[in-house]
């Protein structure tokens, strides 16, 4: 997500973090940078010209010259400006409303609405812990009724049975009154979509939409489009009351011109990014910390909520027992560590998390990027029998030649995979020490690329 834009501008930024002296030229030079990298970025220029004046206008003022390290001040200038072209903090759902809450998707046909609908029915069901219905108010495209079902019976909420020859209204009208009687929290209704922004289409969601009166209408669009989604949402802007914007495919955008624009263009704010196709990659839209992610600067927050509900926290609660009533950290324990990793997204999705990541060599990443590296180790662990697992100092020549061709590896791969479970070995037994915790701190800080420290320490 915003490799592209992370690169430009870290390069760019790196250039004057180290100035002692900010001059209106070096200032100028810079901006010129960040300029390009917008618009490569395929930010919209309005939003382009706003954002670069008024870091210009902040950094050649007195905010930049009583500061002992003007590079610095000026980076937070920027981020800062970032944050303020997104919408500065995170807008929730409201719900506030007697039961229930009608929310209504709109937006063009491919954006990922139907899909979309399914995760957010899932985060209010896990998450906020509300009952939901959901409901295909979508006549044209029987596929889509279809899918919707199937999507409901995968993420547990309840799905209101629609058909073709129905009149949209009459269905979410229908859905609403069953969702009163049933005592349902939040009603989300997956309205139509087209190939393009047509009247018709625009006179039937507004006649719906008028009808049920929903507490949020949501646009669902695509990131991919770049500053095209900012403008077909400001056409749906001027038909329907939008209340936000879901912006789906962002894990396939690596421009980020659409979060950028968003904002800036309708005055609607992004509420959730569409992270991935599973069911459970939906993200609220924090604008500061996609600043952040996007300066380098990692995601720590974000990455703690993550690992806070990915967890399983009996299993760890249990590893925690049996380390520090001295019981060894073997491979069966890596392995269960391995796939709790892979319940968070994998292991790129918490790295990108972490600051300075984009400083690792490239081929380290691309290695980790494709999932072959936690795929790999786990299909290495399996092939080992129980007995190494739990004793991996048995693991010598012939064990591990049988153990690479059962993994479809090579003999340097196992011999990789036990030098990393011995780091992680010796990591376990301070942690259970007194103290521990504290100096796998202070070591895993000096490991963090370009010697950077952990937030808050």
């Amino acid at each position: 997500m915003f490799e592209n834009l992370t690169d430009r501008l870290s390069r760019t930024l790196k250039n004057i973090s180290g100035r002692g002296r900010l001059t209106e030229e070096n200032v100028k030079e810079t901006l010129r940078e960040v300029r390009m990298a917008l618009l490569e970025a395929d930010v919209a220029l309005p939003v382009v010209r706003e954002f670069v004046n008024n870091v210009k206008e902040r950094a050649v003022g007195q905010e930049v010259a009583k500061s002992l390290s003007p590079g610095q001040a000026f980076i937070k200038i920027v981020q800062s400006e970032l944050e303020k072209s997104m919408g500065e903090a995170n807008e929730a759902l409201d719900l506030a409303t007697q039961p229930p809450a009608v929310l209504m998707m709109a937006g063009l046909q491919g954006a990922g609405k139907t899909t979309s609908v399914a995760k957010l029915g899932k985060l209010l069901r896990t998450r906020h812990k509300k009952s939901v219905l959901v409901v295909s108010a979508d006549v044209y495209r029987p596929a889509a009724i279809k899918q919707l079902e199937t999507l409901a019976a995968e993420v547990d909420v309840e799905f209101f049975p629609s058909d073709v020859s129905q009149k949209p209204i009459d269905i979410a009208k229908a859905a609403i009154a069953h969702a009163k009687l049933k005592f349902i929290d939040v009603v989300i209704i997956d309205t139509a979509g087209r190939l393009h922004v047509d009247e018709a289409m625009m006179d039937e969601i507004k006649a719906l939409h008028a009808a049920v009166k929903p507490i949020e209408t949501l646009f669902v669009v695509d990131a991919m489009t770049g500053q095209d989604a900012a403008n077909t949402a400001k056409a749906f802007n001027e038909a329907l009351p939008l209340t936000g914007v879901i912006l789906t495919k962002v894990d396939g955008d690596a421009r980020g011109g659409a979060a950028l624009s968003i904002r800036h263009i309708t005055g609607k704010p992004i509420k959730f990014l569409g992270v991935g196709e599973k069911t459970d990659a939906l993200e609220p839209f924090h604008p500061d910390r996609i600043a952040s992610r996007i300066l380098g600067m990692g995601d720590v927050l974000s990455l703690i909520e993550e690992v806070e509900r990915g967890v399983d926290k009996e299993k760890a609660m249990k590893l925690a027992s049996k380390v520090k009533q001295g019981g060894c950290f073997d491979l069966e324990d890596f392995r269960e560590q391995l796939q709790q990793m892979k319940n968070m997204g994998g292991m790129m999705n918490m790295l990108e998390k972490l600051p300075g990541v984009g400083q690792l060599p490239p081929e380290a990443l691309a290695q980790i990027q494709d999932g072959k590296m936690t795929g790999q180790m786990e299909a290495i662990i399996n092939s080992m029998t129980a007995k190494e697992r739990k004793n991996p100092d048995l693991i010598k020549g012939s064990r591990k030649r049988r153990i690479a061709a059962g993994s479809g590896t090579q003999i340097q791969d196992v011999n990789r995979l036990l030098k990393q479970f011995t780091q992680m070995q010796k990591m376990m037994k301070k942690m259970s020490a007194k103290g521990g915790m504290q100096k796998m701190m202070r070591g895993m800080r000096g490991m963090m690329p370009g010697g950077m420290k952990f937030p808050g320490r």
